[in-house]
């Protein structure tokens, strides 16, 4: 059985529920630090930090720096793409938005990732049952940006779009990222040079920008919600993910971005006070069955209980990775 399909073992079950939460706390840290520091100062501490980690882990993981300037300019893309760009559009988006309804929005990058790399890649066209779950997933966006569009231009509704542009942003950062396994660079080296790129990117816009030095000094929550984005939400984030991956392959990785929304809403609720209203809930349903459709497994357990043990070779070609027809 193919690493991508094959079934998790309890320590991979447990390292994703470990990535849910790390993953599904970074919308908790934002909510509560965008509340005293501007988004680019906050983003820009945040992977800084996370660089800082990264590279002070060398002798543990190995890490190593590019070798030439092709992987340089790939990490700097990738650090645009995967981490200045869509951190900095969440935690504007965050200054408006709450916590849980930001990770439902976000939960759509597996959504952007089908449909881009249907148009942009050759080998990943979207199958039938992809097709299903990119359609149920953009009614679930759907339900969650309508109300907020027909009001108009508010800036809810622009909080909204920014952190589906962060979504869009991570689908093609991901499609990008396929290219930069071919210039012999390791996981974690491809996480602490793109947290590097993003910091160099970010750091004179904050400075520029947000002024920092004139800012109040932050309080305690304000600053421990940075150090824990910072070290666990990415850093962390990061060596647990790889190793996920490495392990349990891509599709079962996948399940993650099911669990980050459910994390993030319990944590929002507890911590932050915040409520969802019952679209936002529905929005997300339709959502996750997309995401369900996408990853097929559950599609094709039902299949086959339908079907039963008589069921004809036809049933085969349900669409899987290596059966994308």
């Amino acid at each position: 059985m193919s690493v991508l399909q094959r079934p998790m073992t309890a320590r991979e079950w447990g390292l994703l529920a470990l990535l849910s939460l790390l993953w599904g706390g970074s919308f908790l840290f934002i909510g509560v630090a965008v509340r005293e520091l501007p988004p680019l100062t906050f983003v820009a501490l945040r992977v800084g930090l996370a660089a800082a980690v990264l590279w002070a882990s060398v002798p543990l993981l190995g890490v190593s720096p590019p070798r030439d300037g092709k992987a340089a300019a790939a990490l700097l893309v990738l650090g645009f793409g995967n981490n200045a760009l869509p951190f900095s559009l969440i935690a504007w988006g965050q200054t408006h938005l709450p916590s849980g309804l930001a990770s439902i929005l976000n939960a759509a990058t597996p959504l952007f990732s089908v449909i881009a790399a249907h148009f942009l890649t050759r080998e990943e066209k979207l199958s039938g049952m992809k097709l299903v779950g990119a359609v149920a997933g953009l009614a679930g966006v759907a339900a969650l940006l309508g109300p907020s569009l027909l009001i108009g231009a508010s800036v809810d509704a622009w909080a909204e779009l920014a952190v589906l542009a962060a979504s869009l942003s991570y689908a093609l950062a991901a499609i990008f990222a396929r290219r930069v396994t071919r210039l012999g660079l390791k996981p974690i080296d491809v996480a602490a040079g793109q947290a590097t790129a993003a910091t160099l990117l970010l750091a004179p816009l904050a400075l520029a920008f947000d002024r920092p030095w004139t800012l109040p000094w932050p309080s305690a929550a304000t600053i421990g919600s940075v150090l824990a984005i910072a070290v666990f939400s990415t850093a962390l984030a990061y060596v647990v993910y790889y190793r996920i991956l490495a392990g349990a392959g891509a599709t079962n990785v996948l399940l993650v971005t099911l669990l980050v929304p459910a994390t993030s809403v319990a944590l929002g609720a507890l911590f932050l006070s915040e409520r969802l209203m019952a679209r936002q809930f529905l929005g997300y349903g339709f959502i996750a069955l997309g995401l369900a459709f996408i990853d097929g497994r559950l599609p094709r357990a039902v299949m086959r209980k339908l079907t039963g043990p008589g069921a004809s070779p036809a049933d085969s070609r349900l669409p899987t990775r290596e059966n994308p027809r």
